[in-house]
């Protein structure tokens, strides 16, 4: 089945009982020859030649122009209106914004370049009000870039994405009766457009070479190019979906910031088709539906993000839009196959676990060791989380926070020996460790069962981590199990150490029990749980927490520590709702 296939989330639901294995596939960065290739690329934008690409008819209009189907941040939108964009709680003036400044954190600049903005300034005035200052802006870019090429700025992702948000927000930045102006904006686009010709098949592979050939299907549609454009776009659309997404809609990265982010650009595109009046192809429509149902199936009973991949939970308010605008209604995806990520849900409790392996370097920079871990919630109250990341905005944390989130003991699950599962480099990259997970899963009777082990501490202790979790039908107990079992190779002979972490949103208050073997967990405004465990010491551990604003909260976690002796150990332990 392709990656395009439309995949059946019924309860006839896909759910396959019996064991089944999932195996990583190249796990390698980009080759020297493939970085080689992208710099000469990026380099032959400055010449002379490529100059004379651009050259063509420009358009003296567009031919239409697109609703934005999903709703901006009216409080960021506000804030531009009073002079400032507010990012990750730092402030740069509007007006006075260099978007050559090199300081600007990457995911800001990304966010300014792209024009993503003009729909939070959108979402919180109408274009008499805010139209003169989204042309000032667009003036003060169109006189620093529209002729000077820079990697930033003429990336082919960032064309795409800005070629989509100045065609649906045409009203705000095409209003002025300045005839010159209007003339620059539409020639830009156009030779925007020319550029991505060329630039969207170099772009790396993933959601920015999606993007990429989004932008040229959107130029085709709403600027010129006609048919001979829209067809090469949408081959290449779904060459780079073909490659970017598992067959469950998931993508290869792993990454729900990535998904969510994906989920908006197709629907984005799917808007560009219905203002041409042209008929939407069936790729887009059955991907976006895919792609809409992986991504619920990671969210918790916040109907916000489970943390994954160097992600957090995001907003509420930006998955409701993203979900609202795709028009899509879906079930979430509880089985998934290569996204890799089962949901448990009985009632008001959900559970999300990582069943794969990590995703290739080459597909997601920053990629977590954390596989087998899993997140709980009940109702709207997180209990049992992992410690997060930034998203896209990974430059922003200090570099020592954002590469301990990325390891096994910042995700709530098992280390050996102090370990991760899968090795991270010097360089962030991803090394040795798991390379297949073994998967089983069973809903009998309304109790969900999921049981799955990884071999990513075979080759230094011959030991296969295997986890069990079991969600009883009316959503009142969680119950799990780890072991480690012995691979049949051979190993050193003394005990190694474990710690299963269970680590827990700040808003839950911890109390241990008397004979030290449990705890009371009060989520604060929620419900009251008990854990209980046995086969090792159970301790109590500061830890810590991103929110959807990538902000780190003081938080605590449970850890349950032994030593495996060579053949291998077993722990039990429960999360059981009081009341």
């Amino acid at each position: 089945m392709s990656a395009l296939d439309r995949i059946d989330h019924d309860s006839e639901d896909g759910i396959e009982t019996g064991k089944r294995l999932i195996r990583i596939g190249g796990n390698g960065g980009a080759s020297l020859a493939e970085r080689l290739s992208w710099r000469l690329h990026r380099l032959s934008w400055r010449t002379p030649f490529h100059s004379i690409r651009l050259r063509g008819r420009f358009p003296l209009k567009l031919l239409a122009v697109p609703k934005d189907p999903i709703a901006g941040d009216k409080n960021a939108g506000e804030a531009i209106l009073h002079g400032h964009f507010v990012y990750r709680g730092e402030s740069w003036p509007a007006e006075a914004v260099d978007f050559s400044d090199p300081s600007l954190p990457p995911a800001f600049a990304d966010y300014l370049q792209s024009f993503e903005w003009l729909r939070d300034l959108a979402a919180a005035a109408t274009r008499e009000r805010a139209a003169k200052l989204a042309e000032k802006i667009l003036h003060k870019w169109l006189a620093e870039h529209s002729e000077q090429f820079s990697e930033r700025a003429w990336r082919a992702d960032l064309w795409g994405r800005r070629i989509l948000f100045w065609a649906a927000y045409a009203p705000y930045i095409l209003s002025s009766r300045d005839i010159v102006y209007r003339s620059l904006v539409l020639n830009t686009i156009a030779r925007g457009a020319r550029h991505l010709d060329k630039a969207a098949e170099r772009a790396p592979p993933g959601l920015a070479r999606v993007t990429a050939w989004a932008g040229v299907i959107a130029a085709a549609l709403v600027v010129q190019g006609g048919p001979a454009r829209l067809s090469r776009g949408e081959a290449g659309l779904m060459r780079a979906l073909s490659a970017a997404l598992h067959d469950d809609g998931g993508l290869v990265s792993r990454s729900p910031t990535e998904q969510l982010a994906l989920v908006e650009l197709l629907s984005q595109v799917r808007a560009a088709y219905y203002a041409a009046q042209h008929d939407v192809p069936e790729m887009v429509s059955e991907t976006l539906d895919a792609t809409v149902s992986a991504l619920l199936g990671v969210t918790l009973g916040d109907e916000a993000l489970s943390s994954w991949q160097g992600g957090n939970m995001s907003t509420r308010r930006r998955i409701h839009a993203a979900v609202e605008g795709s028009g899509v209604r879906a079930r979430p995806l509880r089985q998934a196959r290569g996204w890799g990520y089962q949901r448990l849900e009985a009632k008001n409790t959900i559970v999300v676990m990582d069943a794969a392996p990590p995703p290739p370097s080459r597909a997601l920079r920053g990629g977590c060791a954390s596989t087998l871990a899993f997140e709980l919630s009940d109702g709207a109250g997180r209990l049992v989380v992992n410690c997060g990341g930034a998203g896209a905005d990974i430059d922003a944390l200090p570099e020592a926070l954002a590469r301990g989130l990325r390891t096994t003991a910042a995700h709530s699950t098992l280390t050996l020996g102090d370990r991760n599962s899968t090795a991270i480099h010097d360089d962030n990259s991803l090394g040795k460790g798991v390379a297949q997970v073994e998967l089983a899963r069973d809903e009998t009777g309304g109790i969900g069962q999921v049981e799955a082990s990884h071999d990513g501490y075979c080759r230094r202790y011959g030991l296969v981590h295997q986890r069990q979790l079991t969600l009883a039908a009316d959503g009142k107990t969680l119950e799990g199990q780890d072991s480690l079992i012995s691979a049949g190779r051979k190993r050193r002979h003394e005990d190694v150490p474990f710690a299963a972490r269970f680590h827990l949103a700040p808003q839950v208050e911890v109390t241990t029990t008397a004979d030290g073997q449990g705890a009371l967990l009060r989520i604060r405004g929620g419900g009251v749980w008990q854990f209980r465990c046995r086969g090792g010491r159970l301790s109590i551990e500061d830890s810590v927490w991103l929110d959807g604003e990538a902000t780190p909260h003081p938080s605590q976690q449970l850890i349950v520590a032994g030593e495996s002796p060579a053949d291998g150990m077993t722990i039990a332990w429960s999360f059981r709702r009081a009341g």
